[in-house]
């Protein structure tokens, strides 16, 4: 029996709108590509013919279209909360990549607009849907662990962009980035209440200058008591790298997966192997997998397994960890009513 296929539009044809178009025209099970759109045309045009699509650059025209049921929106983050908005006026459910927001208030009122025109709203935090974080968050709740004592997350990228233009738009290091560390910290061990930064930009000074950093260091204090460590870096060298170490009461559950194959080769006082050098190849089946339920909730009329709730939740984390390098000191962070 045949899966009905949701029809998606992806809107934000960056590096990353790129990689969800191609998975969702090729990979992505119960998912339809139908449409594609950018503001460059030449850009547009090339993918939906590459793809076999319907293309534009205006987004009005993706939001009238009759046919797409959802939309996956993968513009700076400065447009998010706006594009969420009009979708949601139009009717139509939305997945948008991380944050909501570079605000607060627009996070909200994203959020509002989606509830009051009962569209699903996902945020794309897709180490939620990899197996070996989603196996682990299992044993947790299953009480493998006992209670948690300790959380550490790692994150780091082969090399820092070459420039800083970007901040204005999609935020700084501990919104853009270390984000995905704080919503996995908030998963696993529970919420946090105090974060302190210690950061640099030592191998790269022009974040420095532009008042963020390459390298960092994030302690966290949980509502339960225990602690964790976020470090962070812009530019390892070597690879892409992200992995988590629980610590609990009982036992210690640990991720670190950087290699394309677990092949090593053994020759004279050396050990060589390989590391993946992106994101997208570390977390390829994880993109897929949130996309997937994307297109599942829709057509089951349910709320996403990551919704706007536990966007603003991380992301509340970052803006106090930004805040807490800003001012070098500890932030506590007030929890919110739920919404």
């Amino acid at each position: 029996m045949s899966i009905t296929r949701t029809p998606l539009a992806v809107v934000g044809l960056g590096h990353l709108g790129r990689f969800h178009s191609e998975n969702l025209a090729t990979r992505v099970p119960g998912a339809e590509l139908v449409r594609v759109m950018d503001v460059d045309e030449a850009l547009t045009r090339g993918i939906g013919e590459q793809l076999g699509v319907d293309w534009s650059t205006d987004y009005a025209s993706v939001l009238e279209d009759e046919r797409v049921a959802g939309v996956v929106i993968v513009t700076p983050t400065s447009m998010h909360a706006q594009m969420i908005e009009q979708a949601a006026a139009a009717g139509k459910h939305v997945f948008t990549e991380k944050p909501l927001s570079l605000d607060l208030e627009s996070s909200l009122r994203a959020i509002e607009a989606a509830q009051r025109a009962g569209v699903c709203l996902q945020g794309g935090f897709h180490r939620r849907f990899d197996l070996d974080y989603v196996a682990a968050a299992q044993r947790l709740r299953a009480g493998e662990l006992g209670m948690v004592h300790f959380f550490r997350s790692t994150q780091r990228d082969v090399s820092a962009p070459g420039d800083t233009r970007y901040l204005a738009t999609d935020g700084d290091f501990f919104v853009d980035a270390l984000i995905h560390d704080f919503d996995c910290a908030r998963w696993m061990a529970g919420e946090i209440v105090e974060v302190c930064v210690c950061g640099t930009s030592v191998g790269s000074p022009i974040f420095g200058k532009a008042g963020d950093v390459d390298n960092a260091v994030v302690t966290l204090r949980f509502a339960s008591g225990a602690i964790g460590v976020v470090d962070g870096s812009r530019a390892a060298g070597y690879g892409y790298e992200a992995g988590i170490e629980l610590l609990g009461a009982n036992a210690t559950l640990r991720i670190s997966s950087n290699r394309i194959t677990n092949v090593q080769h053994l020759s004279a006082g050396r050990l060589q192997g390989d590391c993946v050098e992106d994101f997208r190849l570390r977390f390829a089946g994880a993109y897929v997998s949130e996309l997937a339920d994307f297109a599942s909730a829709i057509r089951e009329r349910r709320a996403p397994r990551v919704g706007g709730e536990e966007a603003v939740a991380a992301f509340r984390v970052a803006q106090a960890a930004s805040r807490s390098h800003a001012e070098r000191r500890p932030i506590a962070i007030d929890l919110p009513a739920p919404l």
